[in-house]
């Protein structure tokens, strides 16, 4: 049975309503709600090539604030890339002021050694959101594939493409900041009113 959109926002409202009641119990009183965060920061950690990419919503469409991929040169010990990971991370959210991060989740890694890397990596990165301050939420990638292109296995040029035109660049975004803005936008779309569910808070 089709209902109208007035029915859907008072049935959403109710969800948000129940939810809302818990707040005071589970969360500190000071912190906006998920969806009044109006400067998001994605991060696609990764120890030799860690993307980021920072929006701010706003009309007619969210506008790029940074974006880049920080590169760690494969003679680098695993330890030097960390630190370059997280003090790159802190300056970039000192200068730009995001107020949430999106980061990729975890994900399966057939090879033990690759999934232990790209977890190192992923705690500098959020070592260095929670040291700004910044709330903190985890996407699945497949998650953030089916929201940016439509398919939950799509390659990362189809990502890039759309990310390129949801945002309105003059250039094709490199492939790791392209999926750091994708997780940006993934959350602004998860906590946009219409939505019936949230990331998950890290």
């Amino acid at each position: 049975m089709a209902i109208s959109e007035k029915q859907f926002e008072q049935l959403q409202s109710r969800v948000t309503g129940s939810r809302r009641a818990a707040a005071p119990v589970l969360a500190s009183s000071h912190r906006p709600p998920v969806s009044a965060h109006q400067t998001i920061v994605g991060i696609d950690p990764s120890l030799r090539g860690t993307g980021y990419g920072i929006i701010r919503l706003g009309k007619p469409h969210p506008a790029v604030l940074a974006q880049g991929t920080i590169r760690c040169p494969a003679g680098w010990e695993r330890s030097r890339c960390l630190l370059h990971i997280a003090t790159t991370l802190r300056d970039v959210l000192r200068q730009h002021r995001a107020t949430v991060c999106a980061i990729e989740g975890l994900f399966f890694a057939q090879n033990l050694q690759t999934a232990l890397i790209m977890g190192e990596a992923r705690g500098a990165s959020l070592v260095a959101a929670a040291e700004a301050g910044l709330e903190i939420f985890e996407i699945a990638p497949r998650k953030v594939k089916q929201a940016i292109v439509g398919y939950g296995a799509a390659q990362k040029s189809a990502v890039a493409k759309m990310v390129q035109r949801l945002l309105h660049l003059t250039e094709l975004p490199e492939p790791d900041a392209a999926d750091a803005l994708a997780l940006a936008l993934t959350f602004a779309q998860e906590t946009s009113r219409y939505s019936l569910t949230t990331p998950t808070r890290v």
